[in-house]
């Protein structure tokens, strides 16, 4: 883009001018519709959610088997929704803002196999195209046991495959894992900003990885290339997958079920606010898809990104989506957020949920890393930085007073709330890493 372009785009945009300038910006979005008028635009519906769902059950027995940390919740990879009330007290008091209603983390860091949101969308695109396999060679029948395929003769069959992805880290660890323990050959094309201790832990499973000097674009761009020159390699594509998709989009039912279960409500009177850290936009799409199928309108999803990488807030603020690079503004796309590194957001998710979204938000890499130190103080929960991303929200929603005219909140509604914040990855980071960022996190906090 020239200087003129630029303009022109702030002209129209003027939320384009403070993301140049780095800020860290909230912009709620005017154009939410409700979900039966939003729905039609995402192309899929509670009936592919529930397709899903039935293919991770029938998957429990070989998880079972093949990750015995599974055995505890029968196979099914889920995680814990924690309440953290001494974190809310320390946002108060560090923010000066009054968080109303209940403050929760949902530990996707700490999701069995890989330790991240990840495990959700990448290990069921890997079970998905394994079953496909499996099921056209008459080797498996749905009604079957899947424990058999935990097998040397399977291991042989998947073998004969190859699995590839371009990732910048932890989308890369589940699909490497997974993939790997079935039997595939499978390549991580890893960009630039992959922490080096997820470049061994892939290396130590088996997995090829393929590093480049560019950023997630690029790693994307040529794992795609590379598995076209190979008949048998199937290629998953974080942007514009439904598959992976649909697989984080169970959380949403699984959610309800677990604040049934802590007997918490979620209707008009009582809103529910998640916050979402987003990438390319397929994890936190898909699991605000889900969230929407399960709760309806009393459910406000909230993106954030760092101030660095915010391209799904430009691609919808825009309208623009795909089509339009956080670098097209001159903006570098480096952020100690290395899940969130990504200059370009997904079209498809882009185009699919910009009605079903509330908002968007930025926030520096120093607020991700004071955030990280507080939850470790304040509720002994270690996550990794970008996993910190949705943490700010609760204070933004309340402190804006036009999100809550907007959406025309009550008092009563709003002291009603449940706010839970996705922790996305960090269960599996070494202690040695985890150190290096409580330390950085010492470091900005004075």
């Amino acid at each position: 883009m020239n200087a003129q372009q630029i303009n022109q785009l702030i002209a129209q945009y003027p939320i384009v001018k403070d993301l140049i300038a780095l800020k860290e910006v909230a912009w709620f979005n005017p154009n939410f519709t409700s979900l039966v008028e939003g729905l039609p635009y995402v192309g899929l519906d509670q009936k592919d959610i529930d397709d899903a769902s039935a293919r991770l059950t029938r998957f429990a027995p070989y998880l079972m088997k093949a990750f015995p940390e599974t055995a505890a919740s029968q196979g099914i990879i889920e995680s814990e929704l924690a309440a953290i009330p001494q974190m809310q007290q320390q946002l108060e008091q560090y923010f000066g803002q009054s968080i109303h209603g209940q403050l929760w983390l949902k530990k996707d860091s700490h999701l069995p196999i890989s330790g991240s949101i990840k495990a959700r969308g990448g290990i069921y695109e890997v079970l998905c195209h394994a079953e496909k396999l499996a099921i056209q060679a008459q080797r498996l029948n749905i009604e079957d046991d899947y424990a058999k395929l935990d097998s040397p003769e399977f291991k042989q069959f998947f073998s004969q495959y190859s699995i590839a992805v371009g990732s910048t880290g932890n989308l890369g660890l589940s699909i490497g894992i997974m993939s790997a323990k079935l039997g595939f050959d499978v390549t991580v094309h890893m960009s630039a900003d992959a922490r080096q201790w997820k470049k061994d832990k892939l290396r130590a499973h088996n997995v090829t990885v393929v590093e480049y000097a560019e950023d997630y674009g690029v790693a994307v761009e040529q794992g795609r290339k590379a598995a076209l020159e190979n008949p048998n390699c199937f290629f998953i594509d974080d942007e514009n997958s439904q598959t992976l998709f649909l697989g984080y989009a169970v959380a949403g039912q699984r959610l309800k079920q677990q604040l049934e279960q802590k007997n918490i409500l979620v209707d008009q009177q009582h809103p529910l606010f998640v916050y979402l850290p987003c990438g390319v936009g397929g994890g936190p799409g898909g699991v605000a898809f889900g969230l929407k199928m399960a709760f309806g309108d009393h459910v406000h999803c909230i993106f954030a990104e760092p101030t660095h990488s915010p391209c799904m807030l430009l691609g919808v603020a825009t309208g623009l989506h795909d089509e339009i690079s956080v670098q097209d503004l001159g903006i570098d796309n480096i952020t100690a957020a290395d899940g969130l590194a990504v200059g370009r957001a997904s079209g498809f998710v882009g185009r699919a949920m910009q009605r079903l979204l509330d908002g968007f938000y930025t926030l520096t890499d120093e607020t991700m890393y004071v955030l990280l130190g507080m939850l470790n103080d304040a509720e002994q929960l270690k996550l990794e930085p970008s996993a910190l991303a949705g943490m700010l929200g609760p204070i933004l929603t309340n402190q804006h007073q036009d999100y809550a005219a907007l959406h025309h909140f009550s008092q009563q509604q709003l002291e009603n709330a449940n706010h839970i914040v996705w922790g996305t990855g960090g269960g599996m980071v070494p202690d040695e890493e985890m150190e290096k960022y409580l330390t950085q996190a010492k470091a900005y906090k004075k």
